[in-house]
């Protein structure tokens, strides 16, 4: 009957058109209320990720129990409202399905459950998923500790051959939401290509912060207790009901598989692209550099052993909008950080959440589904040295016939670091840019955002990404 629930969940993602982004999940649930969030946004999205196994975890938080119990009710919650789910998007996978995934992971904390004779079904489920035949990467997202990952890989370690181990390791993507437990830095120290996201050291230095933290110049009214009763808790449904309020921060751990949604936006396997989730350089972080006095949950802060994707450095100027004439204007403010990689697309991933959470109770018709943006050249253009060149979105529509904005910008982060501006208006279907005058060849991104005047508003993206050759 198992074999069934996955070949159903399996032919129903792939029915789609594309291959979803394959995902296993580890939290430390029950450990505070976010990993509860996290798992009621993580359901309405099982139809465009390919959740492959949620495994229940300890942590420096919690670190002598595990509560897979706790997932099973958001399952079950799930199952409530999948039906009103399919009226609006196809791929929602059965919630038999969800809960066969559900597996248990070890009691012991950190490297204590690491070793000879401490596999628990977690980590042998790890294994199983990738030994299977699919070359898609394997997305390790971990809201707690990763030592369930850390004995799947001591295992493999001592199972397979030097080039074997090689193969199967580079299927494996990874981001913990900092270190929760000591055997993140193990990791890392002993496979030493595994590619790897986190942000080490103090709490502080987490770009995961960035979905909860209240900014000057960002919408906070969006993460506030009121927009959440009012948009995902009250009236919608008993998944809605099942997120819990607010206690140390809203959602810490989402970040860690918000990259993973097919947007328009996202490039999983370019976390310097930058995303929902955040955006990543790859070196070695310096441990003065990471706020190692910080809070950890008495997690040591080591020096890092090698270079992972870690903290990068937006510079964000957001559009505002304008009352009469052109519908934006750019803010002369500036902000930067590598909280900014996050919350700069806050707005447009709560609205997101929020229309979903409708869709638990809503028909088709009193709903809101994001814009469908199109180009009508290829998403990748090269180009000479000073070369102006058209960028058309002329074929873009929205599948409830609502109206919907064009904006066109630069994200100089995510290419050579060049910024260059769009001609005119950047808020019309089709613009005009000149390429920069250049010595050596360059990539420079630009992003297409369409955002309909739906309640409440979506938006998808296109990214093109333009080869400028001397």
């Amino acid at each position: 009957m198992k074999r069934l629930f996955f070949i159903i969940a399996w032919f129903s993602l792939t029915s789609l058109g594309w291959a979803a982004e394959r995902a296993i999940i580890l939290t430390d649930v029950e450990n505070e209320p976010d990993d509860n969030e996290s798992l009621v946004r993580l359901m309405l999205y099982t139809n465009e990720i390919d959740i492959r196994g949620i495994i229940a975890t300890n942590s420096t938080h919690m670190r002598d129990r595990i509560v897979p119990e706790t997932i099973l009710k958001v399952i079950d919650a799930y199952e409530k409202v999948r039906p009103n789910l399919l009226l609006h998007a196809k791929g929602y996978p059965e919630a038999d399905y969800l809960r066969s995934v559900v597996k248990r992971g070890t009691t012991e904390y950190g490297m204590k459950g690491v070793g000879k004779g401490k596999d628990s079904e977690g980590s042998k489920w790890i294994i199983q998923e990738l030994e299977r035949k699919d070359e898609r990467p394997l997305w390790v997202c971990a809201w707690g500790g990763v030592n369930v990952l850390a004995q799947a890989l001591f295992q493999l370690k001592n199972t397979y051959p030097e080039k074997e181990l090689k193969r199967i390791i580079a299927k494996l993507r990874v981001y913990t939401i900092s270190d929760q437990d000591d055997t993140g830095i193990w990791i890392r120290r002993n496979f030493p290509n595994l590619f790897y996201i986190v942000s080490p050291g103090g709490y502080g230095n987490g770009t995961w912060t960035g979905i909860m933290q209240t900014t000057e110049g960002a919408d906070n009214e969006c993460i506030s207790n009121s927009w959440l009763a009012e948009h995902i808790q009250q009236g919608h449904g008993p998944l809605g009901a099942c997120y819990p309020d607010v206690a140390y921060g809203m959602e810490g751990d989402t970040p860690s598989w918000l990259n993973l949604i097919p947007n328009g936006l996202n490039a999983p396997e370019h976390p310097n692209w930058g995303g929902w989730g955040g955006r990543y350089e790859y070196y070695k972080p310096q441990r003065e550099n990471c706020d190692p006095n910080g809070f950890t949950g008495g997690v040591p802060v080591e020096e890092e052993p090698r270079e992972i994707w870690s903290n990068a450095i937006d510079h964000f100027s957001p559009f505002l909008p304008n009352e009469h004439g052109v519908a934006v204007k750019k803010d002369s403010a500036v902000y930067s950080g590598f909280t900014t990689t996050v919350w700069r697309w806050r707005t447009d991933f709560q609205n997101d959440f929020a229309a979903r959470m409708d869709w638990c109770t809503k028909s088709y018709e009193q709903a809101n589904h994001a814009p469908v943006p199109r180009l009508a050249h290829a998403n990748e253009l090269r180009v000479k040295s000073g070369q102006v060149f058209v960028l058309d979105a002329t074929p873009s529509y929205d599948p409830d016939g609502d109206s919907f904005s064009y904006l066109w910008f630069c994200y100089p982060e995510a290419g050579s670091g060049r910024n260059v501006e769009v001609m005119g208006a950047p808020n019309i279907h089709r613009v005009t840019v000149k390429a920069p005058e250049v010595k050596k060849a360059e990539d420079i991104h630009f992003i297409l955002q369409v955002k309909d005047k739906g309640t409440p508003s979506l938006t998808r993206y296109q990214r093109i990404v333009v080869h400028v050759n001397k």
